[in-house]
């Protein structure tokens, strides 16, 4: 892909690889209108749809980002809308070349960095909050009624954190499962989650409710021994009045605590970064997508680390990293992982293609493989070091692919257990997301969205398709964005208080 579109941002198409057999049009385009090198579209074209460059037969493959996106479904003429209605998804062999691409590592990038909060283990926080996790759904009422006791209330001029500037806020993060479940995979990976929460920099102090007669037992967490955890039960505290004011009472207490930290200049390796994209469009693999890859790979020259997600939006461009895997196990246990999202979706009678929302649809992605080649472009280029499952540490620096489903909560919810700090979210048809105790940071992928909803969106990264940058230069905004967020700076879903409800572990196996 090229690092500007300027020499092609005066044509209504936009052809991202010599090879390639469609365009994508730049803007809407009407039936008859006659385009670059004599080419006629023959009906109306949306803006982000696919135009014909050349013929196809059926069964032809389609091409772009010099990459099979599907194949014909039907005679295809030069000028011809490609769509859902004349293409689709087979199976056909892709070459994982495990660590055919692998780089000698970049020179090392120094003398960037943000003011985050320094842990006692020498972990950096960009945010300071005090956490309350449940166990199970029946503890879910009594934590949010602790949450409500420490909210702001600026119309009645109430402030209960006033005297304690430096804490975030008190929120709670429940969810609807901990019990009816196997004490298999299922608890296993719950438990995984709620652990890298609870543990996470971005927590001062965290205390845990329980029910008492749940599957998902308190007693049965968190055996690290973290000083700043506190575990109570409902049946335990004698009700949950009784449990609301005991931890009401104990927060209270360790507020003066939380406070006493302040943020220090650390590098910019401490940043670990979830990348996610939900609700794209065809230009996300054009703009935001790219420029993200371009901030990742900068967050990973100084010494940072990524974290990429969304297996099933990998599906069909996997071969581009495990190309670039550090080791043969690294590449393989994607490939691995690939493979079990296969049987997962064919065990439930579901296709991987079915991926695509009506939204990507409108937005001009026809097939999961069109939209993964498009998401992973955000990882950028440097090598795949790191392959973990939903939810584990990402203990290597660099790029790192947490195993998880494309469910922009639940995958963002495995990054932050994980350890990400801060989360950069690329959308093109306009998600509204925010993730407590992490910080979220939306691009947008087009400037008719950025302007619509200016109140949701943080970057504009539809200045790469106007040609006012290049994706290089917008990489570099993003990652000084990044920076900047990581150190204090409220992003937009902030300033809007999201995060709460957006906490979705991924919940897999049977409820009984």
């Amino acid at each position: 892909m090229p690092d500007t579109l300027a020499t092609i941002i005066d044509q209504p198409l936009i052809v991202l690889h010599p090879d390639d057999s469609v365009g994508i049009a730049r803007h809407e385009i009407a039936a008859g209108t006659a385009l670059q090198g004599g080419l006629v579209v023959a009906s109306r074209v949306p803006a982000g749809h696919k135009v014909a460059l050349k013929p196809h037969a059926p069964g032809d493959k389609i091409l772009r980002y010099g990459q099979i996106i599907g194949f014909a479904l039907a005679p295809i003429a030069v000028g011809a809308h490609v769509h859902e209605h004349n293409l689709g998804l087979s199976e056909f062999t892709r070459d994982h070349a495990i660590g055919a691409d692998r780089q000698a590592p970049a020179p090392h990038l120094t003398g960037r960095g943000f003011l985050g909060y320094r842990r006692p283990d020498g972990r950096v926080g960009t945010r300071n909050y005090v956490g309350i996790l449940t166990t199970v759904n029946c503890s879910a009422h009594v934590a949010l009624s602790v949450a409500r006791a420490f909210e702001r209330n600026e119309m009645a001029g109430y402030d209960p954190l006033a005297e304690f500037p430096n804490v975030d806020g008190v929120v709670a993060l429940t969810h609807k499962t901990g019990c009816g479940m196997s004490a298999g995979e299922p608890l296993q990976l719950l438990r995984r989650t709620l652990e890298g929460y609870a543990r996470h920099p971005n927590f001062s102090h965290v205390i845990v409710l329980g029910l008492g007669c749940e599957v998902n037992q308190v007693g049965g967490l968190f055996d690290g021994g973290n000083p700043a955890l506190r575990r109570l039960t409902i049946q335990g505290e004698g009700g949950a009045r009784k449990t609301i004011a005991r931890a009401v009472e104990d927060i209270r207490a360790i507020l003066a605590e939380a406070n006493a930290v302040n943020r220090e200049w650390v590098p910019a390796s401490e940043l670990k970064v979830a990348l996610i994209c939900g609700g794209s469009d065809s230009y996300s693999g054009i703009t935001a997508n790219p420029a993200l890859g371009a901030a990742s790979d900068l967050v990973v020259r100084h010494g940072g680390t990524v974290i990429l997600s969304e297996t099933p939006e990998t599906f069909g461009a996997e071969h581009l990293l495990t190309r670039r895997a550090a080791t043969h196990a690294v590449g393989q246990r994607l490939a691995d992982r690939i493979r079990w999202w296969e049987s997962y979706a064919a065990a439930h009678g579901v296709s991987l293609n079915a991926n695509p929302t009506p939204g990507n649809k409108a937005g001009g992605l026809t097939t999961i493989i069109e939209k993964s080649l498009g998401a992973i472009a955000k990882a950028g280029r440097t090598n795949l070091e790191q392959v973990i499952e939903y939810a584990e540490p990402a203990t290597m620096r660099g790029l790192v692919f947490m195993d998880g489903p494309g469910y922009d909560p639940v995958q963002v919810t495995g990054q932050i257990a994980s350890g990400a700090n801060v989360v950069a979210f690329t959308t093109g048809r306009g998600s509204v997301f925010g993730s407590k105790p992490v910080p979220t940071v939306k691009l947008a992928t087009n400037s008719p969205m950025y302007r619509h909803m200016a109140d949701d969106m943080d970057i504009n990264c539809g200045t790469i398709l106007d040609g006012e940058e290049s994706i290089a230069d917008c990489g570099k905004r993003i990652f000084d964005r990044l920076l900047a967020t990581a150190g204090g700076h409220r992003s937009k879903s902030e300033e809007q208080d999201f995060g709460a409800p957006e906490f979705a572990p991924w919940v897999i196996g049977p409820v009984i």
